[in-house]
């Protein structure tokens, strides 16, 4: 029998929407993303394998790979909003884990608006909680916050910029 995608034998890390495929689909995503940064993607074609093998829920297969390719596309940009807000922080010293985490959750922001931000980083903190050390939950939920601002700003701006030139 296969075990859950994250579980090390306990159930510490099995929290209770595990069985939500779109909670599984950030944790396989999650997971693969890591190994892509590992491996400099390298192993970017094993992703159909990867999911088969870890994922008996066919519901969760398919928004992991479009979580996972949309990330990885955009991985420089997405890098980019993470430095800009954590301005005491070279992206270099917040561990791999909680980076590829953080660019997951940024990139659900961006381009998953049907998900909303709380969402994405409430299940940023759980998958913190799951895969990272005891201050990676309040970090994690500390940067996503401030980019969850700046993109809101930024909305609010462009928007703004669209109706000025309507009435012109």
């Amino acid at each position: 029998m296969k075990r859950p995608v994250g579980t090390s034998g306990s159930s510490k890390h099995h929290h209770n929407r595990s069985g939500d495929p779109r909670s599984l689909a950030r944790r396989l995503a999650l997971q693969f993303i890591y190994q892509l940064s590992v491996q400099r993607g390298g192993n970017l074609d094993q992703i159909d394998g990867f999911l088969g093998e870890n994922c008996e829920n066919s519901q969760a297969q398919q928004p992991a790979k479009q979580l996972i390719l949309g990330c990885w596309r955009k991985i420089n940009e997405l890098d980019q909003l993470i430095k800009a807000v954590s301005s005491n922080w070279d992206l270099s010293r917040i561990s791999l884990v909680d980076r590829c985490n953080l660019r997951l959750a940024v990139y659900q922001l961006q381009a998953c608006p049907e998900v909303p931000p709380r969402v994405v980083i409430n299940e940023a903190v759980e998958l913190a909680k799951s895969f990272s050390t005891a201050q990676a939950p309040a970090f994690v939920n500390g940067i996503l916050d401030a980019i969850w601002q700046k993109l809101k700003q930024q909305d609010d701006d462009s928007s703004d910029v669209n109706e000025n030139k309507d009435s012109l």
